[in-house]
């Protein structure tokens, strides 16, 4: 608070009054409240957008993976796979397709030698699986296996170890027919994965190979792991 005074040269001015010393103090002590309390929720409130827009960007990332987590999107007249071979006789191969897991070590249902899925070609529903032991088990086994596909199915194939030592020329044939390039040169230990159908006409674009090479191998008597995605033709010419 304050005084008014007049002095003789008519002059005025403002003198605090003995009173005014606490309300001045209880003034900067509210300013002091205010400006802390400002300076606080504008941290706070920033740092809190940064943590939205981080759980937004995460949302959006989860949001739009791409099947299979492959590393496209696959066009609406197709379907996504990816295919992984076994690791030596440690790491079993795996097969997603359409954004599910055919085959792997998780669900079970992999074994040493060839591990084939088929698939709907139009439909991309599974038909069945099975796991051939091509070191020591029957071929006769395989080729039942292969003789009873229907035209228009996908075959997805990935080895494990060894898939061919008790290979025939009938098997590698059947293999052939359904697209392979690689089927009449596997030999022991060879890596090999594959997309192919039956009733295709030409061969097929999705397979990769690689020799069992002492001079090349990633590992102590096999080859480094095959990887494969992409986007395979609902209908098959």
């Amino acid at each position: 608070m304050y005084s008014i005074s007049f002095l003789p040269a008519l002059s005025l001015h403002l003198i605090p009054s003995p009173s005014s010393g606490p309300g001045i103090l209880r003034i900067i002590a509210l300013l002091f409240t205010l400006v802390t309390t400002w300076l606080f929720a504008n941290a706070y409130f920033s740092h809190t957008s940064v943590k939205s827009i981080n759980l937004r960007s995460w949302l959006e990332a989860s949001v739009l993976r791409h099947k299979c987590n492959n590393k496209r999107d696959c066009p609406s007249h197709t379907f996504a796979f990816k295919l992984i071979s076994g690791a030596a006789n440690v790491v079993g191969p795996s097969m997603c397709f359409e954004n599910t897991m055919l085959m792997s070590a998780v669900k079970d249902n992999i074994g040493r030698g060839l591990n084939i899925a088929l698939v709907n070609g139009t439909t991309g529903q599974l038909i069945k699986t099975g796991a051939f032991d091509m070191y020591s088990g029957d071929v006769k086994e395989l080729l039942d296996f292969l003789k009873v596909i229907d035209t228009g199915t996908l075959v997805l194939i990935a080895s494990y170890d060894d898939p061919a030592t008790k290979m025939n020329d009938e098997a590698r044939k059947m293999l052939t027919e359904l697209g392979s390039s690689y089927a009449f040169k596997l030999s022991f230990r060879d890596n090999w994965i594959f997309l192919g159908g039956k009733g295709l006409k030409n061969k097929s674009p999705f397979e990769q190979y690689l020799k069992n090479d002492k001079e090349t191998n990633k590992y102590d008597g096999w080859p480094e792991v095959l990887e494969m995605e992409g986007c395979v033709p609902k209908k098959l010419n």
